[in-house]
């Protein structure tokens, strides 16, 4: 029993230090260096934490964080220069708890503790570029405020009940690596589009045409549809829509079949292209947002409504694609094709 207390306590601190390693070492050194919390013999070598010299380092450490993780976008750049800061120190946490075990014992906890830590770092990271495309600054100070709680609260309760509270960890763990690729796929889109952002600001570029090729592998999922066929091919990312799939990269292409037809590519599991959607008579309307332009097919037949993010690389690419579907002025239903 004494082990799994030892090992859920260190792969606790560990998790909780994927949210703020900093927080977490502040709040245990001071509750050991003020005798709230008194140490078991198996926990003497975390006594370090209560040196008035950590508590001091990891304190304004932690202030720095307090204000940084509040500022929109300047709080991803904090969260990436920690991608390995935070990892490290939550398993460095861990092995500190564990003292001198097994040392098979010891690498296999630290290893978890690191990715445990990592991987609630990546939630960390990737909820915080999610709200700053929000244009109120109001939602980065909430969610600053609610994992500095979450922190406070999970490290007093992991003390007092580590078996327990460490379970309860774990399940949103489990559920945290089933969620994280496609985590880590929103980072990745973000980060391009923030990128393809700047690079408009420095190098700017207008669209007079749009391009009327696509990439031969992406012709061949389209089957029937010859290479002097397609009216116009336009790289983006998916957003809402039944079957299509949130945040993948693919192409936007129109035929010269009649009835015009609009269909969106993208690739699957090993690098397969496959053809996800096929429209034909939509509604169209575009919305600006921060990072990119938001094109919204809408289908009245059954009520669906599918939206595709063009990148600010180069100004105008959505604003012909919606001029170009405007020119269809019908409206039908949505063909859903399954790869």
């Amino acid at each position: 029993m004494e082990t799994l207390e030892t090992l859920s306590l260190g792969l606790g601190l560990a998790a909780l230090s994927g949210l703020s390693l900093y927080l977490t070492v502040f709040c245990t050194g001071m509750a050991v260096h003020f005798g709230w919390l008194h140490l078991a013999s198996q926990y003497h070598s975390l006594s370090v934490l209560g040196d008035p010299a950590v508590l001091i380092l990891s304190g304004v450490l932690f202030a720095l964080e307090f204000f940084a993780d509040k500022i929109p976008w300047f709080d991803s750049v904090w969260d990436a220069v920690h991608t390995i800061i935070r990892p490290v120190g939550g398993a460095f946490l861990a092995a500190r708890v564990l003292g001198h075990s097994n040392p098979v014992f010891e690498v296999i906890a630290v290893l978890l503790a690191g990715t445990m830590s990592f991987g609630w770092h990546s939630v960390k990271a990737s909820t915080r570029l999610v709200v700053n495309t929000s244009p109120e600054p109001f939602s980065n100070i909430a969610v600053s405020t609610a994992e500095n709680l979450a922190v406070v609260g999970g490290t007093a309760l992991l003390w007092k009940y580590p078996v327990p509270v460490f379970c309860c960890i774990a399940v949103l763990f489990v559920l945290i690596l089933y969620f994280l690729p496609s985590l880590w796929r929103s980072i990745a889109i973000k980060i391009w589009l923030i990128s393809r952002k700047l690079n408009y600001m420095w190098n700017g570029d207008k669209v007079d045409s749009l391009p009327t090729r696509l990439p031969s592998q992406f012709e061949k999922a389209i089957g029937r549809v010859g290479e002097n066929q397609i009216k116009w091919a336009v790289p983006c990312i998916s957003g809402k829509g039944k079957y299509i799939g949130s945040n993948r990269f693919g192409y936007l292409a129109a035929t010269t079949e009649e009835p015009s037809k609009v269909y969106f590519l993208t690739k699957r599991l090993f690098g397969r292209v496959s053809k996800v959607l096929e429209l034909e008579h939509f509604k169209v309307s575009m919305e600006r947002r921060l990072l990119y332009d938001e094109l919204d097919l809408y289908s009245s037949g059954k009520n669906r409504r599918y939206t595709f993010r063009f990148d600010r690389g180069r100004e105008g690419v959505a604003d012909k694609v919606v001029e170009e579907l405007g020119k269809e002025q019908q409206l039908a239903v949505p063909k859903e094709l399954h790869a």
